[in-house]
């Protein structure tokens, strides 16, 4: 019975999601009537001492690095960086090349700090055009933008600053540049079998002379203004974020120690950090904060008139999205701590291998949720300790469970029912019907990369 009882929370909340009702809402609902059924007594000491706990301590971590991701996005959009960058790519690949054009610039922006649901909004215009020209089923663009923004650069590439690739450094003690070697061979399985499906299946489409369509909804207009800034200035905020992460992710630790002690005033009580634990996000938000910075020296005059406007879907977009994620981590520690979730753990545990184990735990739950960042909360905030222990056990470096977790997280995630998904068909007009077959086909192989990762790691030791 307890099992169906933390069971029957998990589905209510994937129902609830599914049906487009907030996950601020229904998760705490969820998480209250699992623990009604288990011990009515419990639900208010639970509510306020597991639940806000851990969703306070969610934001109290990441709520900085979602609002500046949104900020440093929406700037590259309103100073016409996105537009240029897209333009270049068109430029150099051609119209006949569309998809992969579209997919490497939704990796460059993702790679260098944009959200990717900016990405969506950034790149789809330029896409339906290029689609357009190469004729080219526009029921395909979804799939192409997904394999671009929600792949390879949201968690595999070591040191994408996408909030997937931090969520396990403050669990592992590691840095967003976790398994170097193993992460780029993963992006590089993702991208190559991804491209090779999407022509696969634009050479179908030919063969049958299906073409780019006619009488869809939301067609874009694009602006004649769109190419003014060079290319070369609107990738220097990119390389301002990936260089400077990368810079202090090596210089935090070294100037801060594994612990850092600030005494404000005399005689008060001291301020202290555990820098092992936040270091990788320090690293992060340094970057971006940086990189904003250099969108506004680049292009002030641009952004000026439409800066306090402009920033404030920005954020409202961050609180939402860091609200929904804090939510599910909360809902998933008052799970965990059900005497239900224990029969979870012990058939996962029946899993023998660790990293096999963490990846099957972290891309079920991430379906379940419809969160990449969501799953992998839930799945990290209960299980952490034993993976470590696994880890420890096993002599396998941190670093591999945490680029594990992180690509297992993008997995399944991308399930109907998924925020982004949902965004990525309304955006372009397109319904589950026609597009969802091949963004689930992408799906499938960023899921079958994780076990792709392991099995290297497995044959050749490579971190």
């Amino acid at each position: 019975m307890s099992f169906l009882i933390a069971l029957g929370a998990l589905v209510f909340l994937m129902i609830a999601a599914y049906r487009g009702y907030s996950v601020i809402l229904f998760a705490p609902i969820a998480a209250m009537g699992a623990v009604l059924l288990t011990d009515p007594s419990a639900v208010a000491p639970v509510f306020t001492g597991v639940f806000m706990d851990k969703m306070v301590g969610f934001l109290k971590l990441y709520f900085p690095v979602f609002v500046l991701g949104a900020i440093f996005g929406k700037l590259i959009e309103l100073s016409g960086f996105s537009r240029a960058i897209v333009a270049a790519a068109i430029g150099v690949f051609g119209p006949e090349r569309a998809i992969v054009s579209i997919v490497l610039v939704a990796a460059l922006l993702t790679y260098g700090g944009v959200s990717l649901f900016v990405v969506v909004f950034a790149v789809y215009p330029f896409a339906a055009d290029m689609f357009r020209q190469g004729d080219i089923p526009k029921r395909l663009i979804p799939a192409t933008i997904a394999l671009g923004a929600f792949t390879l650069t949201m968690d595999a590439l070591p040191g994408t600053p996408q909030i997937q690739n931090i969520i396990p450094t403050t669990f592992f003690k590691t840095d967003t540049w976790a398994a170097p070697v193993l992460g780029t061979i993963g992006a590089l399985f993702i991208l190559t079998l991804g491209l090779w499906y999407l022509e696969w299946r634009r050479r179908v489409a030919l063969a049958a002379g299906e073409g780019y369509g006619a009488d869809h909804t939301n067609e874009p207009v694009i602006a004649s203004d769109d190419a003014r800034v060079h290319p070369a200035i609107a990738l220097l905020p990119l390389l301002v974020v990936g260089i400077t992460n990368k810079a202090l992710t090596l210089w935090i630790p070294q100037s801060y120690g594994s612990s850092y002690e600030a005494a404000l005033t005399p005689g008060g009580k001291p301020v202290t950090a555990d820098v092992g634990a936040v270091a990788a996000i320090w690293a992060v938000e340094g970057a971006l904060l940086l990189g904003i910075l250099s969108v506004l020296v680049l292009a002030w005059t641009t952004i000026r008139a439409q800066f306090a406007e402009g920033t404030k879907p920005a954020i409202a977009g961050a609180l939402l999205a860091s609200m929904n994620t804090a939510s599910e981590y909360g809902f998933g520690a008052v799970i965990a701590a059900l005497p239900g979730f224990l029969v979870i753990a012990d058939a996962l545990k029946a899993i023998p291998d660790p990293l096999i184990n963490e990846a099957i735990t972290v891309t079920t739950l991430a379906g379940i949720t419809g969160s990449a960042s969501g799953g992998m909360s839930i799945a990290l905030a209960a299980m952490a300790d034993q993976f470590i222990a696994a880890a420890s056990a096993a002599n396998i470096p941190l670093e591999v469970f945490h680029r594990v977790a992180a690509m297992a997280s993008g997995g399944m995630d991308t399930l109907p029912h998924n925020g982004a998904v949902i965004t990525l068909l309304a955006v372009t007009g397109l319904t589950h019907r026609q597009s969802y077959k091949d963004i689930f086909a992408i799906t499938c192989i960023k899921t079958l990369a994780v076990f792709f990762v392991i099995g290297v790691y497995y044959a050749t030791g490579l971190v």
